[in-house]
């Protein structure tokens, strides 16, 4: 038999907290993956698209890690983690995994983490490469890192909302290979901004030079991704905002602080995001660096 939004009752259920870019994409696209989703957001609008797209609205987060096995979770600040976490906890529904998939300092998830082991819950470190709008497109990788049995257990959900997962080993080496991987982004992005601005002073059409260079040696994923938004020069529908990057730029620079790495690609790039908030971009995408 049928659930009202058109999931059959056999169907793996699978809990979203955080239905934001990210959250309601992951959330969108296991739905269409014959998931039964159970999600919270603390803003109504959010639960409200969630609930028209065949999916359970629920009223807390205690109460999406009552209904599913298995919780992601996709939250804006270390704050937010260490509270949902506690809420989760609460439950002391022992055996329950949740994985998490923000992108926080180390420190966060260790403490939330200790919050939900006291309860006999399991904590998964699984950041996500991708943007918004490849969340979208379910063009997601998943870094996950944490005990192999629980990653076991989240395999069979990983294909629901991304196009590859990995298992990194110990819980926390997700999170230090989504480091690695935002430091190459925060540079690549930078670097196509500026290789654009070039093609628009030359006098080039900046379309043909997304179509004759995106695919050859100069090209990146950022190029790919961010470049039409270059040629548009609108960054309105924002897959990363410029004011949400700058928690990621900062984790990532003292991340390679504290190994005394010398970054110095990166230090240079960062600059070039903070004109851009002092531009009055904060809340467009971060191809604005275009701009």
């Amino acid at each position: 038999m049928a659930t009202k939004g058109g999931k059959d009752n056999a169907a793996p259920h699978v809990g979203v907290i955080g239905l934001g870019i990210m959250g309601s994409a992951m959330a969108s696209n296991m739905l269409k993956a014959g998931f039964r989703v159970t999600g919270f957001k603390v803003v109504p609008a959010a639960r409200t698209v969630l609930a028209k797209e065949g999916g359970r609205a629920a009223r807390s987060a205690g109460e999406v890690a009552r209904a599913a096995p298995i919780v992601i979770t996709s939250l804006p600040t270390a704050a937010a983690v260490e509270s949902v976490a506690a809420e989760i906890a609460a439950t002391k529904r022992r055996g329950l995994i949740v994985v998490e998939t923000s992108t926080m300092p180390l420190e966060t998830k260790e403490r939330a983490r200790a919050i939900l082991a006291k309860a006999g819950i399991t904590l998964m470190d699984c950041p996500l490469s991708g943007t918004g709008a490849q969340a979208r497109a379910k063009d997601l990788l998943v870094y996950a890192s944490g005990p192999k049995a629980a990653f076991d257990q989240c395999a069979a959900i990983f294909p629901g909302f991304s196009r590859g997962h990995y298992y990194l080993g110990v819980f926390g080496n997700g999170s230090k290979m989504k480091y690695v991987a935002n430091h190459l982004v925060a540079i690549h992005n930078v670097a196509a901004g500026e290789a654009m601005t070039l093609a628009a002073k030359a006098g080039l059409d900046l379309q043909q030079v997304l179509d004759v260079v995106a695919g050859g040696a100069g090209g990146s994923r950022m190029l790919q991704v961010r470049g039409p938004m270059m040629v548009a020069n609108d960054y309105s529908d924002a897959t990363m905002k410029v004011e949400v990057w700058q928690k990621d730029m900062h984790i990532i620079g003292e991340f390679a602080t504290q190994l005394d790495c010398p970054v110095p690609l990166f230090a240079a790039s960062a600059p070039i995001y903070t004109a851009a908030m002092a531009s009055g971009l904060a809340k467009q995408d971060t191809a604005a660096v275009c701009a």
